[in-house]
């Protein structure tokens, strides 16, 4: 598409605000959206129409009509097609499988029966159609077809591995429970971030931890430097049956936070942590041995529980001075699956309470599998060199 085409769509469009206002965003959208479409096909074919270069990759094949439904009501699409049928439109999926999903939980919702009149209302404003069960159903299989393929996809070498379990409100014969999410977050051998996998279960935790570790394993999951993720018992049985061999970082946020509960007064609560940050934050494995051994003699006395719990439970936040200096800030805390999964409740909790376990797996994938995506085109998390 020529410059001068793309300035004559461009003022079509904004001839079209000009004299319908907001009544005019539908058709607005439609010119906006076929120009991008076709910008996006030039560039994968590598040529504009009629040009002729010895870099095209493939060719122009027409349009496919695709009518969208849209919160500014229905769009007519035309989708441009490629002779090799590879080519489809990341500028009309991308950002859209979160949506989707939100959609159909609070869509299922609706059907079933179960929603209140916020959630009917939210799913109207979402939609902004009239949602029927044959709709949500058609919906919900192309969806799940995507999302499965991108949980089931092949892994590989990943040299640091984050875990972390988040919950969600879901209804189970007609009783609300909590529903735990897995979250596995990898950092490659090249330093790029990837989501490698997620599940939701209503399962006993170290279960359904051994199944979802089992799954990457078996999805070819290899290479592993070191797993980082807080001290959940149910994870740690899960991990030492399935990578035995694997060292294991514990969070050392969340290590601060549990040595606060053994503090017996107050007064000595900035004093403890101002220490145990020093013992973590040690430059190597011999300089936070000897200040662990003279916090748990100037506590056992003072402070007996604490002295007790840090003898134990500190050394398995000190795993990650054994890796390369340049990374340890990185893999100290379970930091990064953290606001991950801020970024999965803002997206959840206008879901509420999930209809089913599947309905919630979908939206936390989708989440994901958009998150994930914009970390594969960022800059790297780590350098590796």
């Amino acid at each position: 598409m020529t410059y001068e085409t793309e300035c004559t769509q461009f003022d079509m469009a904004m001839e079209l605000l000009i004299n319908n206002g907001f009544n005019g965003m539908a058709d607005t959208m439609k010119i906006l959206m076929d120009s991008a479409m076709k910008i996006e096909r030039g560039r994968y074919i590598h040529a504009d129409p009629c040009e002729r270069t010895d870099q095209r990759h493939s060719y122009a094949n027409g349009f496919k009509p695709k009518t969208i439904k849209t919160r500014v009501g229905e769009i007519q699409l035309a989708i441009p097609q490629t002779r090799d049928s590879k080519f489809y439109p990341r500028s009309l999926e991308r950002g859209l499988r979160s949506e989707r999903a939100l959609k159909l939980a609070l869509a299922e919702m609706y059907v079933q029966g179960v929603s209140t009149r916020k959630v009917a209302k939210i799913t109207e404003e979402l939609c902004g159609f009239e949602v029927t069960s044959s709709e949500v159903s058609r919906a919900t299989k192309e969806l799940v077809a995507q999302l499965n393929a991108w949980r089931n996809r092949p892994l590989g070498a990943f040299s640091y591995v984050y875990l972390d379990p988040r919950y969600e409100n879901v209804r189970e014969g007609g009783i609300v429970r909590f529903c735990a999410a897995l979250i596995a977050i990898g950092v490659s051998e090249s330093g790029m971030r990837e989501v490698l996998g997620v599940s939701v279960e209503l399962s006993e935790q170290e279960l359904h931890w051994r199944h979802f570790l089992s799954a990457l394993q078996d999805r070819g999951l290899y290479g592993i430097k070191l797993f980082i993720s807080d001290a959940h018992e149910g994870l740690k049985a899960a991990r030492n049956a399935v990578f035995p061999t694997v060292p294991w970082q514990r969070c050392q946020f969340h290590l601060q936070q549990n040595a606060q509960s053994y503090v017996p007064k107050q007064s000595m609560k900035q004093e403890v942590a101002d220490r145990l940050r020093a013992v973590l934050h040690a430059t190597d494995e011999h300089e936070a041995k000897r200040l662990l051994d003279i916090f748990i003699v100037d506590y056992q006395k003072t402070a007996p529980k604490l002295a007790e719990w840090a003898e134990g439970a500190i050394p398995e936040g000190l795993v990650v001075l054994q890796m390369p200096q340049l990374h340890r800030r990185q893999l100290r805390t379970n930091n990064m699956l953290e606001r991950f999964n801020k970024e999965i409740k803002r997206r959840t909790r206008d879901a509420s309470i999930f209809p089913n376990t599947e309905s919630c797996l979908r939206l936390v994938s989708a989440v994901a599998m958009e998150i994930s995506e914009d970390w594969g085109v960022g800059k790297k998390y780590l350098n590796m060199c």
